[in-house]
């Protein structure tokens, strides 16, 4: 068997109740049928796989000290394998230099079985459907966004949040002011290597998406996006 080609066992996870929640959400529709349909009609090259189809619980430590948020699954990385930057040019990018810092298991992610673990790092996004074009609506933000606040809730010892992107940065800063950190997001702007300390002593990162539009173009290479890791972990205390 190809170990790139997964079989339909890796779309039987066990999910904790808040992950299990976010995989049954229907609130957009409009993700929903689209998720759905590229399931219904992979590319040739996984037409032999079952595709996820649905919402992508975040993954990682429960003891996380550093929490990614990226902007949403890709259609045929995360809605395929049911895990997020799995599976994509994205994640291609990023589990390298992940596991080189330590902070994963593996440099490769292929499937939700494939054995990879995260350390002291949780990774998650503020949508959790893959949008048409990677543009989703703001309303189907806000509906992600109760699923955002439990899973930060759920992560306690979070000292660093690194956001890939200004929709993922936007989305945390929505976060932020729903519960009161904060009084105004204009305050906090979006640049590669930003860096703001939070009233909550948490800090946010700011960094380019790892997508092959930024990778393929030189907008952001690997001394840039490891920087930003490695001010993450000096920033969380992981040894």
């Amino acid at each position: 068997m190809n170990p790139r080609r997964p079989t339909a066992n890796h779309l039987l996870p066990i999910l904790d109740p808040r992950q299990q929640r976010i995989a049954t959400c229907t609130l957009c529709s409009r993700l929903i049928d689209y998720c759905r349909g590229i399931g219904a009609n992979p590319r040739k090259s996984y037409r032999d796989q079952q595709y996820w189809a649905k919402p992508v619980p975040g993954f990682g430590d429960p003891n996380a000290r550093i929490l990614v948020l990226g902007l949403a699954p890709g259609a045929h990385g995360a809605n395929r394998t049911g895990r997020p930057f799995t599976g994509d040019g994205s994640g291609d990018f990023m589990y390298p230099v992940l596991h080189e810092l330590g902070l994963a298991s593996k440099p490769v992610a292929i499937s939700r079985d494939d054995g990879l673990k995260l350390r002291k790092l949780w990774i998650g996004s503020v949508v959790r459907c893959a949008p048409p074009g990677d543009k989703p609506t703001p309303e189907e933000i806000r509906n992600c966004s109760s699923h955002l606040t439990a899973e930060v809730a759920a992560l306690p010892k979070v000292r660093v949040v690194v956001c890939l992107g200004k929709i993922a940065w936007d989305g945390y800063l929505a976060h932020l002011l729903g519960q009161g950190i904060i009084e105004r997001r204009s305050a906090f702007t979006f640049s590669h290597g930003a860096e703001y300390h939070l009233p909550n002593g948490i800090t946010l990162l700011g960094s380019y998406h790892p997508s092959l539009r930024n990778t393929n173009t030189g907008r952001l290479n690997r001394p840039m996006f490891a920087h930003v890791f490695l001010r993450a972990l000096e920033l969380s205390g992981i040894a």
